[in-house]
């Protein structure tokens, strides 16, 4: 039996599906449909050569997608929130098998050894033109690992390198579709027949359907299906929160005007599209011919692209109605403010992670592992290595380590300990060269001519306790080289702050960048110094503190250059250190001394094509989650996750293992999912607050106002906007005097001529 889900929408809730709802799905009518009319356009795709009508038939196609319900194989959801965060593993693994004639004769081709290697669901796609297989998994297999098992033992061709995303959803097809369901391996029951029969190739072969388009209908009864819920929340909930935010249903008088209002509140997340907001909009008792006229004028309206403000607001208030009451609780059992785990480290790791934190406590490995990098890239001098973008880039990384309090957020201290320690020694040697010149200096008297300073005094590891002038002075000291400070608060960052300045995040993205930093001063003994930043730094911090510290760098680059890492505590696991001794030194030796030798452009084409896959799988779930947050965090953490692969190539003797390009996606995803849970809804806050701040100059009245409308419609305009009423017969005057609307007579109304529509 394996627990897996359905979501009823593409951002709805993804909940677990038992053999009832499976059947439930697959029969659903509307699934026939709208898979008949996917596979009408496919055909038409087929023998169209136009490229313009074929994007416009693909636009189709992925709309109508966007109205099945959809399985997601790979994964259960905690608290049914559809994303890599709340993933819990299903034990199942989906291939699908793109651009095929024939599926069907495909799957009987390979149907018995797909069976015997653990098959239990096929099914041909809904363009009708692919093949998909679900197969469970043996323990400790990764997806990745069994697609590219069962890919060779079933020599498949054409296999989709995209579907590895716990997250990953499949369209629900209707019962024809399906070549094989073993529901005892699925569901743990009995059933009489595992294969789903009535699928037969001319099945596959729709005619080509009649494209014209139809006349448009006042009443939207459309064989369009869309989406019932926005990012999770039903759209019925936002349409009752919108009439609470109006002060109620629309009285006989103002029907009109507030119809048009809240359409368009709507059309900013219902794609300006009028047929989807009188699907959900009801019409109040108003005629229907004009409550349909209301809407169309409503989504013509000039409007800014942003979500208005009563919108977001609506939203909000339907997203705490729609809530489950009770939170979940977090894993250890405690008010720690990270709510559900973390993905899981993979069991092998490449020689040199595996060596060094060999000896951390086993809660505490997670973090070590991230908090490492740091201090190991601060021996590479003078490397680069190109981006997926073509960039250069240096390994630049500033790790902060956010956990609650007495949680082992020091356990990192000694595997940096020991990294450092070729350098430590040859900073302790330039250290007493400076207090030996400055002794020098001090013994002289103020007319005698004092010694000059060393220029190669070269301090790595600085001292968390500096001002910005002695900062400045090692990095001009460095002379290319990375400084490194390993910073047991967060708040000891505020040190650099130079002239008052409280702005640290334009150093923290400066340094992710390396871009010009320093000060000027005109006193002869004083530091004059403007160089490329070369910073690297560990940092820790307790989860409230963290927040607090960058609750003024949320929206502006700052979060995304930083690293993050935690400590979920698990009081059923030891907590107890291991030994530091000179075995562990000379054994980390070799790789740290790969790492000083280096010089000049490192290539790696493994790692760039990993970086590069990663990118693409972010690129897959922020579209089908619609988390911008993810999108925007995603973006550099996709390069630390290759600076990191970079560092352990060349730690490794320019030697690419597999397990580098296992530990570094789950870097990603370790990353991704500290920042969202540690920041995620604060950025959505400040996002939200950007948004709904107040737009100078006045506004257009008239484009308050539907196409068609009465006079009582423009009084209760002009009481929105706070105007008098007795000014109404005048500005409808002026109105038609100057060719922007027409008054009829018979009906009593107002209408916008095509002249002021233009």
């Amino acid at each position: 039996m394996y627990k897996f889900s359905i979501v009823y929408s593409v951002g709805g809730p993804a909940t677990v599906v038992d053999q009832k709802a499976f059947v439930e799905a697959v029969d659903n009518p509307k699934v026939a449909t709208i898979c008949r009319q996917i596979a009408e356009i496919a055909a038409q795709m087929a023998s169209c050569k136009d490229e313009a009508t074929k994007r416009q038939l693909q636009d189709k196609m992925s709309g109508l997608k966007r109205g099945l319900p959809a399985f997601c194989w790979h994964a259960t959801f905690k608290n049914n929130k559809r994303n890599s965060f709340s993933a819990i593993p299903s034990g199942l693994a989906m291939i699908d098998v793109d651009h095929i004639d024939d599926p069907v004769k495909l799957f009987e081709s390979v149907r018995e050894l797909a069976i015997e290697i653990g098959l239990v669901a096929a099914h041909v796609t809904p363009s009708t033109k692919g093949l998909r297989m679900v197969f469970a998994m043996p323990s400790g297999m990764t997806i990745e690992g069994m697609q590219r098992w069962v890919t060779q033992k079933l020599a498949l061709q054409g296999v989709d390198e995209c579907t590895k995303d716990l997250a990953r959803l499949s369209f629900v097809v209707p019962r024809p579709y399906w070549l094989y369901v073993d529901y005892d391996a699925l569901f743990g029951t009995k059933s009489a027949s595992t294969k789903v029969e009535g699928l037969k190739t001319s099945d596959l072969r729709p005619q080509t359907p009649d494209l014209r388009p139809s006349s448009p209908v006042l009443n939207p009864q459309t064989s369009v299906v869309y989406e019932e819920a926005y990012k999770g929340v039903p759209y019925t909930a936002i349409v009752d929160a919108l009439e609470t935010l109006y002060g109620g249903k629309p009285e006989h008088g103002n029907r009109n005007t507030q119809i048009f209002s809240m359409a368009c509140m709507l059309r900013s997340i219902c794609n300006d599209d009028p047929m989807w907001i009188a699907k959900i909009l009801p019409n109040y008792g108003e005629n229907e011919q004009r409550w349909m006229s209301t809407i169309k004028s409503a989504c013509s309206r000039n409007q800014v692209r942003n979500i208005p403000n009563l919108m977001l607001k609506a939203i909000d208030m339907a997203r705490t109605c729609t809530a489950s009451p009770t939170p979940s609780p977090s894993p250890s059992g405690e008010g720690d403010g990270v709510g559900e785990a973390p993905p899981q480290m993979p069991d092998k790791l490449p020689k040199l992670i595996r060596h060094l934190i060999k000896n951390v406590p086993e809660v505490c490995k997670p973090s070590v592992a991230h908090g490492v990098f740091p201090a190991l890239a601060t021996h590479l001098s003078d490397v680069n290595f190109r981006l997926i973008d073509g960039t250069k880039k240096e390994a630049t990384f500033m790790c902060v380590n956010m956990a609650r309090q007495s949680s082992g957020k020091a356990s990192v201290n000694k595997p940096i300990e020991y990294i450092m320690a070729d350098i430590k020694e040859r900073d302790d040697i330039n250290r007493r060269r400076e207090q030996e010149w400055k002794d020098a200096v001090g013994t002289k008297g103020s007319n005698k001519e004092k010694p000059k300073r060393p220029e190669d005094l070269c301090v790595q590891m600085l001292v968390t306790d500096m001002t910005n002038a002695a900062f400045v002075q090692r990095l001009k000291d460095a002379n290319g080289k990375y400084i490194y400070t390993n910073l047991e608060e967060l708040d000891l960052l505020k040190q650099l702050q130079t002239n008052g300045t409280k702005d640290v995040g334009k150093i923290i993205c400066l340094c992710f960048d390396n871009g010009t930093y320093g000060q000027e001063r005109v006193g002869l003994q004083s530091i004059t110094a403007l160089l490329p930043l070369r910073w690297n730094w560990n940092a820790s911090s307790t989860i409230e503190k963290g927040r607090d510290f960058f609750r003024n760098r949320l929206i502006d680059g700052t979060l995304s250059r930083v690293n993050f890492c935690t400590i979920i505590n698990d009081d059923s696991k030891e907590f107890k250190y291991g030994d530091y001794d000179d075995q562990y030194a000379a054994e980390l030796k070799p790789y740290i001394t790969n790492l000083n030798l280096c010089k000049g452009e490192v290539s790696c084409p493994q790692a760039l094509a990993m970086a590069k896959r990663l990118q693409q799988k972010c690129t897959e779930i922020a579209l089908q989650t619609e988390d911008i947050i993810y999108q925007e965090f995603a973006y550099r953490a996709v390069t630390i996750a290759y600076m990191k692969a970079m560092v352990l190539y060349i730690a490794n003797d320019m030697t690419w293992d597999k397990t580098i390009d296992e530990f570094c996606e789950w870097s990603l995803d370790y990353d991704l999912w500290c920042k969202n849970h540690f920041f995620g809804e604060a950025i959505q806050d400040a996002r939200n607050a950007s948004q709904q701040k107040k737009k100078t100059g006045r506004v257009n009245m008239l484009t308050m106002l539907p196409d068609l409308f009465t006079f009582s419609d423009a009084q209760q305009m002009r009481k929105q906007a706070n105007l008098d009423n007795e000014g109404t017969s005048r500005m409808l005057r002026v109105w038609v005097h100057r060719g922007y609307i027409t008054f009829n007579d018979e009906s009593q109304m107002y209408e916008k001529t095509d002249k002021y529509k233009k």
